[in-house]
């Protein structure tokens, strides 16, 4: 899509973000705050959650899901998992630690993540977590753990490195798989081996389908050799779809470095592919009926059969529609033909840039003041730091009004992954707080600060 000769993502409707902002409750939390923030919206994280359940009922699949925590650091979103019986993913004893101290249960606890440190190892096996074991010294430092103190057995999965992609720094080889295997069922009444995982990149449901089924098979065989072997985690890999087909690829087919400031240019495949046609729950759905390379059904069909138990650990797409980031512009820049804005935060707090990429969708101006007139006004946004390379948007946005010292800027859809992965209070900057927000059904939403601990 393109307002006149400018490309635009427009975002998808989403009647809770619009209710915060017809409510009239942004520009006051920026007075009140003095910076940016991000504000939450849990109900959406909690609706995620039941269509992914109803999906996995809908299918005849025994499933669970785990909420991938890396994706936002909010407590919110634990203690949603926590009160609706959900698990949680995490990857260091800290994230294991405000798991627990916010309601989720030790063993809907699973532990990711490669070369895990002996203080997660011991968090994990006291606390009956689900550990995803991702090399045979680990293997052999849990069941050392598990011996050397008063919990056990061990709960692991064996994590496998995808055949479809050979060069990935996760997983067993086949040969490792086999010696893993082996200790396994050595070390008795210390370890039980529940099953296996893996972790896979893209978004391509033929290749999950495929191994998810393979690893179905290896927990028969496995089983044959007196382990438990009931479970296959799939990790995550649901996508998002931040906005609508003719949108995105017109926006890709249009747009170029002069879209952007200073000439700065990106790629196709630059991009977070930020319009799929099957999203979420809707992925999941369209995963399960996908027939495994070789099979003779669904892999829904191949799970059941075997009496195996889906895992996941969505994280984006259990955060879809759940936030959004508000800034107010600071100042205003007039170059040839655009304008450049200057908000009060920085772009560690649109985490895309991390990727060497830019967060597409179209960030919502807010006007503080009387409305100007209607129009297309260009403009790019720049963080309020000393770098030349900050920039929240280097694209050039076709505003409808012009920009002016004091307004607010909004961008929607950021809970997952883009809010905190890297923020950090650069120029001691403060890191921008976190507003639950709720009831937004009603005139005037209710809010609180995130319970995050520090």
């Amino acid at each position: 899509m393109s307002t006149g000769n400018w490309p635009s993502l427009p975002v998808l409707p989403d009647a809770a973000t619009d209710a915060v902002v017809d409510s009239g409750l942004l520009p006051e939390l920026a007075h009140a705050f003095g910076g940016p923030f991000h504000f939450l919206l849990p109900d959406a994280f909690t609706a995620n959650l039941r269509d992914m359940r109803e999906t996995l009922n809908a299918a005849g699949v025994d499933g669970f899901v785990f909420y991938a925590k890396k994706a936002n650091k909010a407590a919110v979103f634990v203690e949603r998992a926590a009160a609706h019986g959900a698990g949680v993913d995490v990857a260091s004893a800290s994230e294991l630690r405000e798991a627990l101290g916010h309601g989720v249960r030790g063993e809907h606890l699973v532990v990711t993540g490669p070369a895990k440190d002996p203080a997660l190892l011991r968090l994990a096996v006291t606390h009956r977590a689900l550990i995803a074991v991702d090399a045979l010294d680990e293997l052999d430092a849990v069941i050392t753990t598990a011996l050397a103190g008063p919990v056990r057995p061990a709960r692991i999965l064996l994590r496998v490195l995808p055949a479809a992609q050979p060069h990935s720094r996760f997983g067993l080889t086949d040969g490792e798989l086999a010696a893993a295997l082996g200790r396994c069922v050595e070390a008795g009444a210390a370890l039980r081996m529940e099953g296996f995982s893996f972790h896979l990149s893209g978004y391509a449901l033929q290749p999950r389908a495929d191994l998810a089924a393979r690893l179905t098979e290896l927990c028969r065989k496995a089983r044959v050799r007196g382990l438990e072997a009931s479970s296959v985690s799939i990790g995550g890999g649901l996508p998002v779809s931040y906005t609508d087909a003719d949108s995105w690829h017109g926006f890709l087919t249009a747009q170029r470095p002069a879209h952007y400031h200073a000439g700065k240019s990106f790629g196709r495949g630059d991009f977070y592919p930020y319009h799929s046609p099957l999203s979420g729950a809707s992925a999941l759905a369209a995963l399960l009926e996908t027939r495994p390379m070789g099979g003779d059904g669904s892999l829904a069909r191949s799970l059941a059969d075997a009496g195996v138990k889906l895992l996941l650990e969505p994280g984006r797409a259990l955060l879809d529609r759940a936030g959004a980031t508000v800034f107010t512009v600071q100042g205003v820049k007039d170059r040839d033909g655009y304008q450049l804005l200057t908000v009060d935060g920085t772009s560690l707090s649109l985490s895309e840039q991390w990727f060497n990429s830019e967060y597409v969708p179209d960030p919502l101006l807010i006007p503080r003041g009387p409305v100007t007139p209607a129009g297309v006004f260009p403009a790019s946004v720049g963080a309020a730091t000393c770098l030349e390379s900050d920039m929240l948007t280097w694209r050039k946005i076709a505003f409808r009004h012009q920009p002016r010292t004091g307004d607010l800027l909004l961008y929607p859809n950021t809970a997952g992954y883009q809010m905190d992965s890297n923020e950090s209070p650069f120029h001691d900057l403060p890191l921008p707080p976190k507003v639950v927000i709720e009831h937004t059904d009603r005139p005037r939403p209710r809010w609180r600060l995130d319970r995050h601990f520090t």
